[in-house]
């Protein structure tokens, strides 16, 4: 093959002496594009089925899924040393961008530009178009952005909101655009006062807030403990010499009617109310606790709700412990009371690498494991799961995860009502686990239903008063169906739907879901990272948001990044660097969210800075190049100097 001269290209091009490497790239990529069109054209019946606002993201969807079934790489740098695109940003329009890469490679071959699809056969989404839809879909969902951040915020709700209409103002003011009710907790009382709060914010700042509900889903977890013993241990504070640098500070109250301590307290304890309202300032409380070691505490106060006393020594105490009421030095008569009711402690299960713990399909409670006067284990540790279906459908081999995988084992054996575990993945010293804590079976294919019976029950509620639903543990598109169909039969609001991604199963029928989802007017999806990180493996984390970000954007729907943004800061005050960055990064979604915690409102305020920061510089996977302060850091070239 010899490269055409400049007096024999097509009419209309003016590109002289194209190499051979252009005439290979035209026809891999004309084949490729041939791909791309018969995978749309397979898939018309789904295209069709979906929404009239979707139909083109639909299309766009199975261009890219088609686009990425091959390794592009090897083209990659071929396609870029041309100075072409090289289809690394292609995902809310794959057709034009093909297309438009297509059309300058036929210049340089001097061929003729190849005819453009018909937009009613392929319904293709071009530059402008890609770009709009996202964003429509975005605002359908979310409501519209704030000015100067496109990136909306999204704030999980603490019970205290529903009687803090402060804190719903607060949020609000900072910057939060949508309220998301977690259905897991409370009642519907309870998020009937958060919306009422909400409204009148919204009322109060002139501003909108979507509410979104989270269904509770079919979630995994740890069954109850058998509890702990009845055991109350106070004790001060020391330095690390073992001084006493604060006395523990013991509130008593009432046992007819006990009073909460009105500011904090290391230990409560209930006695007889005659017996209290004997005691005075400068009086003293002799005891010998549960190590039968003498024990004292000092009344400091007396109040009409209760006694302080301090205590410089650490104690044990226990229901029925005697306190003897010492005065001047002596204890009178009648002046002895018992110690009341004391809650057993919550118990745990320590686990180790190397340690045994079998799960019950009955939900009886757990207990620790027994041990000879060797250590020996009589009996494993043992603890229920909350779902019996699971024993169904759990093999020997399987691996499990506990508490957001804290904790790791293999399923050794399995049984219809038990699951013999051995725990791999532990801290050397032992981990604790403890009741209602989540179990994740990765490599299981679990058959759990997608609405629970609680889910069915909270959906009249989320009908009627929410924006959006959030499902939970969506595995396949006949989990959306589901809930499109109990949505149908409720009427109310119609609220949007949000495909929550957190399992392994969800994640690799994210496209199926997608495709289902957008028969509905409005969609959305949620990067779940908490479970989505167990169940796919921590280090693969990062890959897996990755790929859910670029198919949703070739969807055109628009994704929430959630889990753990800014949370030592939103529960502290005081975030990592870490958590800096991984807030930065959310900006490639369309909408982040935060967990509830003390400092909340302060996490709204620095996500907010952060995400203005950030969409100048990043539009999705694209750089925004705005003046560059840093490009003037370096002084101006002199005539005699470099």
């Amino acid at each position: 093959m010899h490269e055409q001269s400049s007096h024999d290209h097509a009419p209309g091009t003016d590109v002289l002496h194209p190499a051979p490497a252009v005439h290979d790239l035209l026809r891999e990529l004309t084949g490729l594009r041939a791909e791309l069109a018969a995978q749309a054209g397979a898939a018309r019946d789904r295209i069709h089925a979906a929404h009239p606002d979707h139909r083109a993201s639909a299309c766009n969807l199975l261009h890219y899924l088609a686009l990425r079934r091959r390794d592009l790489r090897p083209l990659q740098p071929r396609l870029a040393a041309l100075g072409l695109s090289s289809l690394g940003r292609a995902e809310a329009h794959v057709l034009a961008t093909l297309d438009a890469v297509l059309a300058a490679l036929s210049r340089l071959a001097g061929q003729p530009q190849p005819p453009q699809p018909s937009p009613a056969d392929e319904c293709p989404a071009d530059f402008g178009t890609g770009r709009a839809l996202l964003a429509g879909h975005t605002d359908a969902l979310l409501g519209p952005p704030p000015p100067g951040r496109g990136v909306r915020i999204m704030v999980t709700m603490p019970t205290q909101a529903a009687h803090d209409a402060a804190l719903v103002h607060d949020l609000l003011a900072q910057g939060m655009d949508v309220v998301r009710i977690n259905c897991a907790h409370d009642d519907a009382e309870t998020w009937r006062r958060i919306i009422d709060n909400l409204r009148r914010a919204e009322r109060t700042l002139g501003r909108t807030c979507r509410v979104a509900m989270d269904l509770a889903g079919p979630k995994l977890r740890t069954g109850p403990l058998a509890p702990g013993p009845a055991v109350l241990r106070i004790r001060p504070a020391r330095d690390v010499f073992g001084r006493v640098t604060a006395p523990a500070r013991v509130w008593l109250t009432a046992e007819e009617a006990p009073q909460p301590a009105p500011s904090d307290a290391d230990a409560s304890l209930a006695v007889p109310g005659t017996w209290l309202g004997r005691l005075r300032r400068g009086d003293t409380l002799a005891f010998t606790d549960a190590r039968d070691a003498r024990r004292r505490l000092a009344v400091v106060d007396a109040t009409a709700g209760g006694c302080w006393a301090e205590s410089n020594k650490t104690a044990y105490l226990v229901p029925d412990t005697v306190l003897r009421h010492v005065r001047g030095g002596t204890t009178g008569k009648g002046r002895a009371a018992r110690v009341g009711t004391i809650p057993p402690r919550e118990q745990a299960l320590r686990l180790a690498p190397g340690d045994a713990l079998v799960l019950t399909r009955e939900l009886v409670p757990g207990r620790p494991a027994t041990v000879d006067s060797a250590g020996r284990v009589l009996t494993p540790a043992t603890i229920g799961c909350t779902l019996a279906q699971v024993f169904d459908d759990v093999r020997a081999g399987d691996p499990v995860w506990f508490d957001d995988g804290r904790i790791g084992g293999k399923v050794e054996k399995a049984e219809p009502d038990a699951l013999h575990v051995r725990i791999a993945q532990a801290p050397p010293q032992g981990a604790k686990l403890r009741a209602d804590k989540g179990i994740n079976f990765p490599d299981s294919v679990l058959r759990l239903p997608a609405l629970t019976a609680k889910d069915i029950e909270d959906l009249a509620f989320v009908a009627e008063h929410a924006d959006i639903v959030e499902l939970s543990f969506a595995n396949d598109a006949a989990d959306v169906a589901l809930l499109q169909k109990h949505l149908a039969r409720l009427g109310g609001k119609d609220p949007a739907i949000v495909l929550k991604i957190e399992t392994r199963r969800g994640f690799e029928n994210l496209p199926d879901m997608l495709l289902a989802a957008m028969r509905s007017p409005r969609v959305g999806v949620m990067i779940a990272r908490g479970d989505l990180a167990v169940e796919t493996g921590f280090e693969r984390l990062a890959e897996v948001q990755e790929e859910i970000l670029w198919i949703c954007e070739a969807a055109h729907v628009p994704v929430i990044w959630a889990t753990q943004v800014l949370e030592t800061l939103a529960q502290r005050g005081l975030p990592s660097r870490a958590e800096i960055t991984d807030a930065a990064m959310g900006d490639r979604a369309e909408c982040v969210m935060l967990n509830k915690g003390a400092h909340v409102c302060e996490a709204v305020r620095v996500l907010d800075d952060i995400l203005r920061r950030m969409g100048a510089h990043q539009a999705k996977k694209q750089p925004m190049l705005r003046m560059l302060r840093l490009a003037h850091a370096l002084p101006p070239a002199t005539p005699d100097g470099p």
